[in-house]
């Protein structure tokens, strides 16, 4: 019953969460959190004082299987949404051996840790998938996208006590995992694009900052 109480206090978000801590050795670079990462989420999913964001894009331009990765979302934790970050604010940088990085137009422009939004409605779509009154646990596939959301979402004064870095997709083994990579009986690899809870930010129709 003891086990039984204490997952039913965290799925609810009555249980309070361990305070965010960078964890030490490689996975550090990312700043990855120590207590909630890859290894520990599944023992906090479905929180209703939580919202789950995937920071990968659908198709990276990016060769991340250079790295073990996919430049294609090949997969997800369940209960996380899907909202590129390269979408959200550049430029994007990134080791030149993987290639060149995403560059068309996004919510804000960073420069020297600052960020100034390009439309008109960029702080509140941020505000919409990143409600403040929330905890909000970022991930992404190597961990690098998850830390720049962090970052960003720090500098435009979202509170950086209730932002946890998940880390790594790539890393995950939990019990939790969506598979959106297939094989069809011909051995044909596709992706499941319609399995994934995605954020679409279409700037066509957005009004650009003068």
């Amino acid at each position: 019953m003891l086990v039984t109480a204490t997952l039913a206090a965290s799925c609810s978000g009555s249980s309070e969460l361990p305070a965010p801590e960078t964890i030490g050795g490689e996975w550090a670079q990312f700043e990855i959190d120590k207590n909630i990462n890859v290894t520990t989420i599944d023992d906090f999913l479905g929180r209703t004082d939580t919202v789950y964001r995937d920071m990968r894009m659908l198709v990276d331009p990016v060769d991340f299987s250079l790295i073990g990765g996919d430049s294609y979302l090949s997969g997800f934790i369940k209960g996380f949404t899907v909202i590129p970050y390269p979408y959200l604010c550049g430029p994007i940088e990134l080791p030149s051996s993987l290639g060149e990085p995403y560059a068309g137009p996004t919510l804000f422009t960073e420069s020297e840790g600052e960020y100034t939004a390009n439309f008109e409605q960029s702080m509140a779509i941020m505000e919409t998938c990143f409600p403040r009154d929330k905890n909000i646990f970022v991930m992404c596939g190597a961990g690098g996208y998850a830390m720049m959301t962090k970052n960003l979402l720090v500098g435009l004064g979202w509170d950086t006590a209730r932002i946890w870095n998940v880390g790594c997709y790539w890393s995950y083994s939990g019990s939790n995992n969506v598979e959106v990579k297939e094989t069809d009986e011909e051995g044909n690899v596709y992706y499941a694009f319609y399995l994934v809870d995605y954020v679409n930010i279409d700037f066509a129709y957005l009004t650009p900052k003068p």
